[in-house]
């Protein structure tokens, strides 16, 4: 009775009718106009599901095996965290023409990954960029995201600006921001990324990350 009270049904004659009805019920579970078709379509999503997973190990051993025949494979294959899953994505976003990106500024824009900032008057903001290829920009931004574990100035410069305040995933996007100024001049020069010499060059400009590298991680990582 309590129940029913709660939910604003207060008349004892409805309630005993609400009542009889429920013991009279059937239970789903029970009923074979809901448990056969139930079986029926799950047997389809699973014959469905099987061959969606042959289709995308074919995908998986065909980019493998494109990637490793080309001739920039070993720039992105050198890359903090890359592995079999990034590398192809970063080598896509770079292609083969090197003249079609000017500076490390220009593939910032086009992959999305430096901000928009717009002005008007006195006033000024900055907003996230929206014509961009987004899957590519998602690929950038993750491998940025996993390369805090493997590279020490990755993990230092995410550290760095968590402390600031910004949020994860902002801090992320920063982080992939520094990425692909490195990113670019190895592409650039057809060099593999080091990340022992690109430590040497932080230390000959004296950047306060080699101090935070040190330190153990914050909460905020």
């Amino acid at each position: 009775m309590a129940f029913f009270h709660h939910h604003g049904v207060r008349a004892d004659e409805l309630i005993a009718k609400r009542i009889a009805l429920l013991k009279e019920g059937m239970a789903l579970t029970a009923d074979a106009g809901v448990v056969l078709p139930s079986m029926l379509t799950t047997k389809a999503l699973v014959a469905a599901l099987r061959a969606l997973l042959v289709g995308i190990e074919e995908f998986d051993e065909t980019i493998a095996r494109v990637f490793k025949s080309h001739p920039d494979a070993f720039i992105c294959s050198s890359l903090p965290g890359a592995g079999p899953t990034f590398a192809p994505r970063l080598l896509c976003a770079l292609g083969t023409q090197r003249e079609r990106f000017d500076s490390a500024a220009a593939l910032q824009m086009y992959l999305g990954i430096a901000p928009v900032t717009e002005r008007s008057g006195k006033s000024t903001w900055v907003h996230w960029r929206w014509a961009c290829p987004k899957f590519l920009r998602q690929g950038m931004v993750e491998w940025a995201g996993m390369s805090r574990r493997y590279s020490l100035w990755a993990a230092a410069c995410y550290t760095e600006q968590r402390e600031r305040g910004k949020a994860h995933h902002a801090a992320v996007r920063a982080l992939a921001f520094k990425w692909l100024r490195i990113l670019y001049r190895c592409w650039q020069e057809h060099k593999p990324y080091d990340e022992v010499a690109y430590l040497k060059a932080l230390q000959q400009r004296g950047s306060p990350l080699l101090q935070r590298i040190a330190q153990p991680p914050s909460k905020a990582a």
